[in-house]
C-alpha cells in the first residue's frame, strides 16, 4: 500500500513539475524577441504598408530572372491577403490558450513515442495547414468564384482544412489519409476517404487532383505522379502539386523520420533553381507541363512557444503532357 501511495506522488509530483516546466518555457518564448513582431500587427489590426511589404519580402519573394527560361513566364507573384491574414490571426488566438497548449505539450510528450505526430495532431484537433487562400487558389487555376466542376481528389487532406479551401468548386470531394485520427476529421467534413491504395481504381477520374507537399513525404514520388497522371480526366485534368523547398524528402514511421525507398534528388541551391529543376527535370519526366508556379508560406498552426510555423512553399500547376500521336481536342 504504502509502496503505491509512494508511486502516486511520485507520479503527481513529476506532473507538477512537468506543468511548471513548460510555464517557465512559455514565459521565456513569449517575450517580444521570440515571437513574430510581424503576426502580432497582423492580430492587432494595424497592417500598415510597411507591414505588408515585410511580408511580401519574407514570404512571397522571388527573383524572376533566376528561374530558367521555360518556366519564368509562367510565374504568378502572390501577396499577403485576407485569407492568410485570417489563418494567422486564429493561430496566435489558440497559441494564447494557456491550458490548451499545456494539455497538448502533455499528452504529445506522452504518445510521441508510440504515435505519428500526424495522428498526435489530429486526436487533440491541433496543427492544421494553410497553403493558399480561395482567392490565390482561384489565380492559380485562372477561373472565376463560378466556377464548378466534377470532382476534386485531395492526396494526404490531413484535417481538411486546406481542402475546404477548394471543395466549394466541385460537386464531388475525395480524400485520402494515412491517420486514422485525421480521417475521422475528413468524415466529420463530409468528405468522401478513400484508402491510400483505393484512389487509382475507382473507375471514375478526377478533374483537379492536389498533391500538397506530399511529394517528400513519399516513399516512391516518381510512381505518385505517374499515378495521378493515369487518374486525371484527360486533357482538362490539372494537377495542384505543393513542394516544400529545400527539397528533403523524408517518411513519417511509427513516429521516427526516415529517408523514403526511392529518393527524389532536387537539383539547385536557391528557391528559383530548385523550382527550374523540378519543371523542367522531374516533372517533365513525369510526363507534366508546368501552367504555372508562385511562391507561398506553408503555415502550420503554433504552440505554446511559437505563434504559427512557416516553411516555403512551390506551388505549381500542372497538366500532363500530348504524347506523340494523341490528340489534344
Amino acid at each position: 500500500m504504502c509502496h503505491l501511495q509512494l508511486k502516486t506522488l511520485l507520479f503527481v509530483a513529476w506532473v507538477v513539475g512537468y506543468v511548471a516546466f513548460l510555464l517557465s518555457a512559455r514565459r521565456m518564448w513569449s517575450g517580444k524577441y521570440a515571437r513574430s513582431p510581424l503576426v502580432r500587427s497582423l492580430v492587432a489590426n494595424m497592417m500598415s504598408d510597411n507591414d505588408a511589404a515585410a511580408a511580401d519580402t519574407q514570404w512571397y519573394r522571388c527573383s524572376p530572372e533566376l528561374l530558367g527560361d521555360s518556366v519564368r513566364p509562367l510565374f504568378i507573384q502572390s501577396h499577403l491577403d485576407s485569407g492568410t491574414k485570417a489563418f494567422l490571426k486564429h493561430s496566435v488566438e489558440k497559441s494564447s490558450w494557456v491550458l490548451t497548449q499545456l494539455y497538448h505539450s502533455f499528452v504529445s510528450t506522452v504518445l510521441s513515442p508510440v504515435v505519428s505526430r500526424t495522428s498526435i495532431n489530429g486526436f487533440l484537433g491541433r496543427g492544421s495547414m494553410f497553403v493558399f487562400s480561395v482567392e490565390q487558389f482561384q489565380q492559380l487555376l485562372g477561373i472565376n468564384p463560378e466556377w464548378r466542376a466534377e470532382r476534386l481528389l485531395d492526396l494526404g487532406a490531413g484535417d481538411g482544412g486546406v481542402t475546404e479551401v477548394m471543395g466549394g468548386h466541385f460537386r464531388e470531394v475525395y480524400t485520402t489519409e494515412v491517420s486514422l485520427s485525421m480521417k475521422w476529421h475528413l468524415q466529420k467534413r463530409n468528405y468522401k476517404v478513400l484508402d491510400i491504395d483505393e484512389w487509382q481504381r475507382t473507375g471514375f477520374q478526377y478533374d483537379i487532383i492536389s498533391c500538397l507537399n506530399l511529394l517528400d513525404r513519399c516513399d516512391d514520388p516518381l510512381l505518385l505522379l505517374q499515378d495521378i497522371r493515369d487518374a486525371l480526366v484527360p486533357h482538362t485534368g490539372r494537377l495542384i502539386l505543393a513542394a516544400v523547398l529545400p527539397f528533403q524528402p523524408y517518411v513519417e514511421v511509427g513516429g521516427q523520420w526516415q529517408r523514403p525507398k526511392h529518393h527524389l534528388r532536387v537539383q539547385g541551391k536557391t528557391w528559383e533553381e530548385q523550382v527550374t529543376h523540378l519543371s523542367e527535370e522531374v516533372f517533365r519526366g513525369a510526363g507534366f507541363e508546368v501552367e504555372a508556379v508562385t511562391r507561398l508560406p506553408y503555415l502550420c498552426e503554433g504552440d505554446m512557444y511559437n505563434d504559427y510555423y512557416v516553411l516555403d512553399d512551390a506551388v505549381f500547376v500542372l497538366k500532363a503532357s500530348i504524347n506523340p500521336g494523341e490528340s489534344a481536342e
